[in-house]
């Protein structure tokens, strides 16, 4: 064999320097200044954050509640997206049915509807004369507007698509097989859906649950519109930032930071489910 080995090596050599070699200048320049666009704002936030006074903003009692609030609600928000948006998922994954491409884009909408039409749509759905609203009022006497469990309706609209959409994904990259394995064996769909396909998505299952948790915590237009800002009833932390922006600069970046450390704390979960642990 000549030096330097077959002709299948020197092409793995050249794939190597290729991918090694330098970015060509048209390609780095623009990529530059994306990644010098995206951090120069949270490094002004670390910059001009007041971090003397830091522990007395964050230890005021406003802040707690705003804090315990949003990670109330926020959580309560997955809960009802897990329950409701996993059977979703595996509707549009597993079955055929007419309509399902409008369904889906139907789900996937409130990904990119503004957050504020989403807050006005909910009081008009929901609020006390709304389609629905003026029904749960006169039946029930249940008020969503301006209430606790109005701010978790609204960060469950925005949050859930999130969930949907992830676990989709999972479950369309999913092997049938073993499903088909389970009904040959005699298991029904919902048996085979608990006891073969839940297992087998359930990474995906947590990432989505993980995306939706952050989407509800950091949810403000449709919350504000939806449920309003009452100190220990509706308002969150975001919020809480968007009005301390207004008297009170550094209680505002104190509160930014917090949410900030959050959304790191997510990124890091998530990084084995995205990058398989490259980080």
């Amino acid at each position: 064999m000549p030096y330097g080995g077959g002709p299948g090596k020197r092409e793995a050599a050249r794939r190597r320097r290729f991918r090694a070699g330098r970015a060509p200048v048209a390609l780095a320049v623009p990529a530059v200044l994306a990644l010098a666009f995206l951090l120069l704002p949270l490094a002004a936030l670390l910059i001009r954050a007041p971090w003397r006074s830091m522990p007395d903003q964050l230890t005021s009692a406003a802040v707690w509640q705003a804090l315990r609030l949003s990670l109330q609600t926020a959580t309560l928000a997955t809960a009802v997206s897990l329950v409701f948006g996993v059977p979703l998922a595996w509707l549009l994954a597993r079955t055929s049915f007419p309509g399902r491409r409008l369904v889906r884009a139907l789900v996937t909408l409130p990904l990119v509807l503004p957050p504020v039409v989403g807050g006005v749509a909910l009081l008009l759905a929901l609020g006390r004369n709304g389609v629905v609203g003026r029904w749960l009022d006169s039946w029930f006497g249940v008020t969503l507007p301006f209430t606790t469990s109005g701010v978790v309706v609204a960060e469950t609209f925005v949050a859930m698509p999130f969930l949907v959409i992830t676990v989709e994904g999972t479950l369309r990259a999913a092997d049938v097989r073993y499903e088909e394995a389970a009904a040959t064996l005699g298991a029904s769909r919902l048996t085979a859906f608990r006891r073969v396909t839940l297992p087998l998505i359930a990474p995906g299952v947590a990432a989505g649950a993980v995306l939706a948790w952050a989407r509800a915590l950091g949810e403000f237009g449709a919350t504000i519109t939806f449920a309003g800002s009452f100190p220990g009833r509706t308002q969150t932390m975001p919020l809480s930032v968007y009005l301390a922006l207004q008297d009170d600069p550094a209680a505002a970046i104190a509160l930014s930071l917090v949410l900030l450390a959050v959304s790191l704390a997510v990124l890091a979960g998530l990084r084995e489910r995205w990058t398989g642990g490259a980080l």
